[in-house]
């Protein structure tokens, strides 16, 4: 399976993202050298589809093709449906409720099997989540360590309104889905839109 193993800090200060977003405490101090230079209008949007894919941990082929699938939905515009796509995948959504310190971890959680959505295993971290499903890790996985460890992590981070999460007994439920301005990712989506119109 491919992945971005890049180093983390070091991509956050060149897309101006803060690492708080990908659920890193670490701060870098370091400024980046082309801070000062003008960017054409090319640049801002590639730079904004970049830090979308950064953020959500998705390559370019899925991320594409999740843009054709936000075209094609009826209600709303391509870019907010792109953005509540990219936050009803279920690595996201693990992470949102705090099973995860950090997506790429949540991602892990997925693919080594834990991970139960209605009463059913899945292990494919792109899957997208509905309204109404409920979300928990196996019985048999409930007690490890890892997870006392990341809920003692997580247990100060808020969980967005569109979701339910029961820390103790690691389930959470979709209780609807979210809107843009319920989604605190700071990508303006409207820039990723026109660079895929062109």
């Amino acid at each position: 399976m491919a992945r971005d193993m890049g180093p983390v800090l070091k991509k956050c200060r060149s897309l101006g993202i803060e690492p708080g977003f990908l659920g890193i405490d670490k701060k870098s101090n370091r400024t980046f050298a082309r801070a000062g230079k003008k960017v054409s209008e090319y640049g801002l949007q590639l730079k904004e589809k970049q830090k979308a894919k950064f953020i959500y941990g998705v390559l370019e082929k899925p991320f594409r093709n999740m843009f054709a699938k936000a075209e094609k939905m009826r209600t709303g515009t391509a870019g907010e449906n792109l953005m509540i796509l990219l936050e009803m995948r279920l690595d996201n959504v693990l992470f949102r409720l705090g099973i995860g310190r950090t997506r790429r971890e949540s991602r892990q959680i997925v693919d080594h099997r834990h991970v139960l959505v209605n009463g059913k295993c899945v292990n494919i971290p792109s899957y997208t989540v509905k309204a109404g499903d409920v979300i928990s890790i196996k019985e048999k996985f409930k007690s490890a360590q890892r997870y006392k460890d990341i809920l003692e992590v997580t247990g100060s981070r808020l969980v967005p309104a569109w979701l339910e999460a029961d820390r103790e007994n690691l389930t959470g439920t979709v209780k609807e889905v979210p809107s843009r301005d319920q989604i605190d990712v700071p990508v303006n989506e409207m820039l990723i839109v026109e660079l895929y119109s062109k």
